[in-house]
């Protein structure tokens, strides 16, 4: 498990300071939003709230490790093309070739950088909103199944490709 620790890439994609009205003034508290993945195509996200900061971003870190999901890659990139949903935010993710690089901004180069993929083209629709982009973002990767999966789903042999 140690092992396993030490490897997570984690990343802040955004930290909100909300501030609450008292009798005696204002109260302040932060939430952190943080996406944590291996690298090799498990990635999570996680929300925290807390008085403080670190704190805040210690909570959204567990969460984060918690709702880890694997997503099934090929070279770096996805298998095909996916368009994620979440409220008003859609998110598009497109394979890209090699070399390419990541063209994703805010919260999805994020969740591409934590998942391990190098080469994707991607556009957030509808909102900027981190939140609805980030679940937009969960919801097209959760989305896509491998070969092998839906082979075996369909009682199906993937055939090798000649050469």
């Amino acid at each position: 498990m140690e092992q396993a620790e030490l490897t997570h890439i984690e990343k802040i994609v955004y930290l909100n300071r909300v501030a609450k009205v008292v009798k005696g003034g204002r109260r302040f508290s932060f939430s952190a939003l943080v996406v944590v993945g291996d690298g090799q195509g498990s990635v999570g996200y996680g929300l925290g709230k807390a008085n403080e900061v670190p704190e805040a971003i210690r909570k959204a870190s567990e969460q984060a490790k918690k709702s880890m999901v694997e997503i099934p890659l090929i070279d770096g990139t996805l298998p095909y093309e996916v368009l994620g949903r979440f409220g008003a935010g859609r998110v598009m993710l497109k394979p890209a070739s090699k070399g390419t690089g990541i063209i994703a901004g805010g919260p999805v180069r994020a969740i591409m950088e934590a998942v391990g993929i190098h080469d994707i083209l991607t556009k957030a629709i509808g909102t900027n909103n981190p939140h609805n982009v980030l679940r937009a973002t969960m919801a097209g990767l959760e989305s896509i199944r491998s070969a092998e999966y839906v082979g075996a789903l369909r009682g199906k042999q993937l055939m090798t490709p000649r050469k």
